[in-house]
């Protein structure tokens, strides 16, 4: 409770500054440079108000707060820039470029953002491993945030691609549904998830949004319908406990980091967890926050898949989530010792409608027994892949 009081003030704070400072840089356009300073703060705060109540009229405020800061970043940038040439060529300039340019890059980044949020991409990653005599291809989402930029219909879509790439297993790793999905909206989605067609089948950890922070009566179902909707339609949901696929695979999934962060309970240690796991195993692990790597790592889990972080959402604060140690990685692929962890960006967004640092995904992983590691990224505006990275043995590019 105490670090929301302490984001929730400070976003307030960077809120009221941003506004005043849009606000003054607005009158230092050449068209109201000559009206009296009274008329070009009534002007500006008009222009500035007005647009900041739009956005938050249709958007919320936190959107708001998104469209403010990134103005003023971007115009400060512009401002020094400006000063800079100015300086090189000892005349001021005869109109106010810094000020056109700012708002020009402002609404190219934040329109760039709002495809990255609502355009979503495949990214896969190929993993090798000794404990699997042939091939396993793993899908697996996270954060879909129903209602927010898709509705039941287009998850049905994205669902569709999934789909096409016939996976061996499908995995939700939390978040599925946000504090304001509507029931039916729920419903359907849980319906198409059912039909989704598998070798293993549909597998649900639940995410801190899931069990509802503001309860059942706001969205209209809890954590209990959501569970007895996804078990009607086939699909498991694991809380703190596993699962053997085929011949090689044990599938763990996690309570969400939330019942011990949040509401002062409990889950499994990862020692509890693997303690009856034949260690000859392939073990992957679910669990929606990236926040217990060395215990994951220590227990020599295979591969633990994670959401939760949306990728960093925005560029240039991506990193603030490991920074604060709140995750031990925000986005990707890493490995420790002989863990395998990959956190996704999310197959959709939260209240901030905006990725300007990251993409919406979903992620393909392929293991393999070549002896070779290579990770797979998406090219974020036209979402192709490209290779990269590497890991034991070969590197592969």
């Amino acid at each position: 409770m105490k670090l929301w009081l302490i984001i929730s003030g400070t976003a307030l704070a960077l809120f009221l500054f941003s506004t005043i400072f849009l606000i003054v840089r607005a009158g230092n356009f050449e068209f109201l440079k000559t009206r009296s300073r009274k008329i070009r703060l009534l002007a500006g705060t008009l222009i500035v108000a007005g647009t900041l109540v739009a956005v938050h009229s249709l958007l919320g405020f936190v959107n708001a707060l998104v469209v403010a800061l990134y103005f003023t970043m971007i115009w400060i940038v512009c401002d020094i820039a400006s000063a800079i040439f100015c300086r090189i060529r000892r005349q001021p300039f005869p109109r106010y470029y810094a000020g056109y340019c700012a708002v020009a890059l402002s609404l190219a980044a934040l329109g760039f953002g709002w495809y990255q949020a609502h355009h979503v991409v495949m990214t896969s990653y190929e993993l090798t491993s000794e404990k699997i005599g042939g091939n396993a291809k793993i899908a697996f989402i996270a954060d879909a945030h129903l209602g927010t930029t898709f509705d039941a219909d287009g998850f049905k879509k994205e669902l569709e691609k999934i789909q096409r790439e016939r996976p061996d297993l499908l995995a939700i790793v939390g978040d599925f549904v946000d504090d304001d999905s509507p029931r039916e909206m729920m419903v359907e989605a849980v319906k198409a998830l059912g039909e989704i067609k598998t070798t293993w089948g549909v597998y649900f950890v639940f995410g801190n949004h899931d069990k509802a922070y503001y309860g059942a009566a706001r969205r209209g179902f809890s954590a209990k319908d959501l569970v007895d909707e996804m078990e009607k339609s086939g699909i498991v949901v694991l809380r703190d406990e596993s699962r053997t696929l085929g011949n090689a695979i044990e599938l763990i999934g996690r309570r969400d980091f939330s019942v011990e962060r949040e509401s002062n309970g409990k889950r499994l240690s990862m020692t509890e967890l693997t303690r009856n796991v034949d260690p000859a195993r392939y073990q992957i692990v679910l669990d929606h926050q990236p926040a217990d790597y060395e215990n994951q790592a220590a227990a020599n889990v295979d591969l633990v898949l994670s959401g939760h972080t949306h990728g960093g959402q925005l560029f240039p604060f991506n990193k603030i989530g490991k920074w604060i140690g709140a995750n031990d990685r925000v986005y990707g692929h890493e490995r420790r010792g002989n863990t395998d962890f990959i956190v996704t960006s999310g197959i959709s967004d939260w209240a901030i409608k905006f990725k300007t640092g990251t993409v919406s995904e979903f992620v393909i992983v392929k293991i393999r027994g070549n002896g070779f590691l290579v990770g797979r990224k998406p090219h974020h505006f036209f979402g192709k892949t490209e290779k990269i990275g590497l890991v034991t043995g070969h590197i592969k590019i």
